[in-house]
């Protein structure tokens, strides 16, 4: 019952919010911060904080910038979501 459960919430994120719940877990599997990894992209961190709440839309060049700052590929990011 609780797997249902779970798997009805994460069916009812919008992808901006499965887009930021990725970036976060790369961010604490990486054990940096939001700060730290504003400034490995190039980020402001509020966009970054922003992001990790599902609340941007982000461009392409932003997911490039994440993915450079994360130390991980484009692939990673979308590999689970």
């Amino acid at each position: 019952m609780e797997e249902i459960n779970i798997k009805e919430k994460e069916e009812n994120l919008t992808v901006e919010q499965k887009f930021g719940m990725t970036i976060r877990y790369y961010r604490q599997i990486a054990g940096i911060s939001q700060e730290e990894l504003s400034f490995r992209s190039g980020l402001h961190r509020n966009y970054v904080s922003d992001t990790e709440r599902g609340r941007r839309n982000v461009s392409l060049k932003a997911i490039e910038r994440f993915a450079k700052g994360l130390n991980i590929s484009i692939t990673d990011l979308f590999s689970r979501m």
